[in-house]
């Protein structure tokens, strides 16, 4: 896990986002336990509770959750919930593209044949 001192976004933010890919994509599956609170904080040399922070942010999207004296792990995947997850991201991505767009003076046409041809080249 890689955290940025002076991205100016917050660190438990960068943990919380790193894991919640990580769920997402397969890497961490149902059931599987995250690391401890206490050891995660170490490993990163941050303080406890920004961990315990990431980790409450996961469990408020409804990814992981806690058990008692255990710690937290990954909930079986709601893929409505993912599919919404991975919507929201792409819909992100393209308002990201639009203001690119709008910024270079690119026309609608030349920017839907650049999402076409980049479609086409990922079949390839």
């Amino acid at each position: 896990m890689k955290i940025m001192q002076n991205t100016g976004e917050p660190i438990y933010k960068q943990i919380a986002d790193q894991i919640r890919e990580e769920i997402l994509t397969g890497k961490r599956k149902e059931g599987d336990y995250l690391p401890s609170i206490r050891s995660l904080a170490k490993e990163l040399r941050i303080s406890v509770i920004t961990t315990m922070k990431a980790y409450e942010a996961l469990q408020e999207m409804g990814l992981v959750t806690a058990v008692q004296g255990k710690g937290y792990y990954v909930n079986a995947a709601d893929t409505e919930s993912i599919r919404e997850q991975h919507l929201r991201k792409v819909e992100n991505a393209l308002m990201e593209a639009i203001e690119a767009a709008k910024i270079a003076g690119m026309s609608m046409a030349e920017l839907v044949g650049t999402l076409e041809t980049l479609l086409q080249m990922e079949d390839m």
